[in-house]
């Protein structure tokens, strides 16, 4: 038998030789390109191109993240995706429809920026050359059956120049010198439309007991199966709680749903308390970090497991991990009755702690014995990104003050147009008490609070309380203001948003402006100036964070404001994407 199949290898070999000195492959041109290439400047809706080397460079600027706005560069962009790496290499671009809200992040070893919205997309992967193989086939005449034996037909040299391709094969033979036709199984790189971060907090209290703590891991198991992990999908880490928590593997350690499963049922029970307050604060400070596999471009989800109720607060740790961008889901099982609710610590505990009480991040299993039926709801809900608003952005993670000048040059018209740019500017941020916040104050020789951060949570009530804002006319003390809205406005402003400062003004300042600008700066404020018609540029660009070219805009009339809207917004997202993901 052996010999048979060895003489129709060689013949197959034989007859490739024989078939490639008449003919020559097609060679398909691919053309190279460079790294500023942006993909909206190419008109084909879909193309294949080559990637030089050294593309992975600040300069090369990427907005979005798997999807990216159409004025990126294509090759940054196919590096911060991670079909190539900065060797360069050949992709496939594939233009589609603009888009809104382009998320920002870092990704082998390019930082993309954030967008509010862009008029054409492209997605980038990597491309695919067919090989036929001149493997064996039970169909075909010259090859051995599946039983390993000889076909019925007679064989004939012609049928085997049909049957066989043109490119080499090595075969590898077995211990019993038999030919191994079975293909090899692919790695599965993950479901791609569901690329999050995942952290599960499995309970691990006495409470729970061993029956109902295996029943726990067969879920989570499932849970694993049904999200298809993999480097280009969702990835997937255990922390178990008890008294305390502690990480039984992190986003890293398994990249497969075979070894995640593999690796939960191997989990032993701790005992303990069910505190999930401490758990949640230390998911926070602790899991989601570069060292542990976070990706920063996939957004981070915490899904927490409670058998009945915690047994320590929620409400704070909770409020701190939604700020630091992570989107928390409960899975209650046998909640509290009735006549248990006196015991529960922290009524309420879930809508306090979930990302949104809207219901779309809580799940109410009644039975631990049904907690199966759970696996589907909870995969399609973690995996659906555009709802999982929690997600730390530029758009959605700042203080916003407006410093707002109010002397008699500028006059009751024209302040109404300044207040519009206010008002523009602030809708195109995601507004509530734990994303971005807006305060605004009014300065003329005086200052006034017009509204402080915390006194609106919405932005409907933030554009309503702009439009309020009624002028107040008198001179023009800049440096005052500044120093008013670092007292009043920014040193109230929360540990983990950023801040920032927006100052529009029409004239010189009669103070000096340098000193409260560079006292705000040393505070951590990020300060834009806007000058209209006759601000001074000297005063602008010290009242500016450095670059003071890129904090710093002026226009020569007020009704011109609205053109710096766009990219005073990108400036921020600009910003945001620079430093380091907390």
């Amino acid at each position: 038998m052996f010999s048979f199949v060895l003489g129709v290898f060689l013949i197959c070999t034989y007859a490739a030789k024989e078939a490639t000195k008449k003919t020559k492959k097609a060679k398909l041109y691919v053309p190279q390109i460079d790294c500023d290439v942006k993909a909206g400047k190419i008109i084909n809706p879909e193309f294949i191109a080559k990637c030089p080397p050294g593309c992975q460079d600040v300069k090369y600027r990427v907005y979005g993240t798997d999807i990216y706005a159409s004025f990126s560069s294509v090759c940054n962009a196919a590096i911060h995706s991670g079909i190539i790496d900065n060797t360069g290499g050949k992709i496939l671009v594939q233009k589609v429809a603009g888009h809104s809200g382009y998320r920002g992040s870092f990704s082998n070893g390019v930082r993309s920026l954030s967008l509010p919205r862009w008029r054409e997309s492209f997605l980038v992967s990597g491309t695919m050359v067919e090989h036929q193989s001149c493997l064996p086939s039970p169909a075909a005449p010259c090859c051995p059956g599946s039983n390993g034996q000889r076909g019925n037909q007679p064989f004939h040299f012609k049928d085997l120049l049909s049957h066989c391709s043109l490119t080499p094969l090595s075969f590898n033979f077995s211990s019993k010198e038999e030919l191994n036709l079975k293909p090899v199984e692919p790695i599965s790189q993950g479901n791609p439309n569901c690329k999050v971060d995942l952290s599960f907090l499995m309970d691990g209290s006495w409470s729970i007991g061993k029956r109902r703590f295996q029943l726990q891991k067969q879920f989570l198991g499932n849970v694993a199966q049904a999200l298809g992990t993999g480097s280009a999908g969702p990835l997937m880490g255990i922390v178990q709680y008890g008294d305390d928590p502690s990480t039984e593997f992190n986003l890293k350690t398994y990249d497969n749903s075979k070894d995640l499963r593999n690796a939960i049922e191997k989990i032993s029970q701790k005992g303990g308390l069910s505190n999930v307050g401490k758990a949640l604060s230390f998911v926070n400070k602790n899991f989601f970090s570069d060292a542990n596999g976070n990706r920063g471009g996939a957004p981070n989800v915490v899904v927490v497991m409670v058998d009945g109720w915690p047994t320590d607060r929620v409400e704070e740790a909770s409020r701190l991990a939604r700020e630091s961008g992570i989107n928390i889901f409960f899975v209650t099982i046998e909640a509290a009755a009735e006549s248990e609710k006196q015991n529960v610590i922290e009524p309420n505990f879930v809508d306090k702690a979930v990302c949104r009480t809207n219901g779309f991040y809580s799940i109410n299993v009644p039975s631990w014995f049904s907690l199966h039926k759970v696996v589907q709801p909870l995969v399609k809900r973690v995996c659906d990104t555009d709802r999982l608003v929690c997600s730390k952005t530029c758009l959605n993670s700042a203080d916003i003050g407006f410093v707002i000048d109010g002397s008699s040059s500028v006059g009751t018209s024209n302040f109404r147009t300044v207040l519009q740019f206010v008002a523009n500017i602030s809708k195109e941020f995601e507004i509530s008490d734990t994303d971005t916040r807006i305060g605004a104050v009014q300065y003329t020789y005086e200052q006034r609070l017009e509204f402080s951060f915390d006194k609106y949570s919405t932005k409907q009530d933030v554009l309503s309380a702009i439009k309020r804002i009624s002028y107040w006319s008198g001179g023009t003390s800049t440096g005052a203001a500044i120093s008013y809205a670092s007292e009043q406005l920014f040193s109230k402003s929360k540990p983990n948003k950023r801040k920032i400062m927006i100052l529009i003004t029409d004239g010189r300042s009669y103070d000096d402006v340098r000193v409260p600008a560079t006292a705000a700066h040393r505070n951590g404020v990020i300060a834009y100036s806007v000058g209209v018609a006759w601000a001074a540029q000297d005063e602008l660009e010290a009242i500016a964070t450095d670059p003071d070219k890129e904090h710093s805009f002026f226009v020569d009339e007020f009704d011109n404001l609205y053109r710096f809207v766009n990219q005073l917004i990108q400036n921020i997202c600009t910003e945001f994407n620079s430093q380091p993901r907390n």
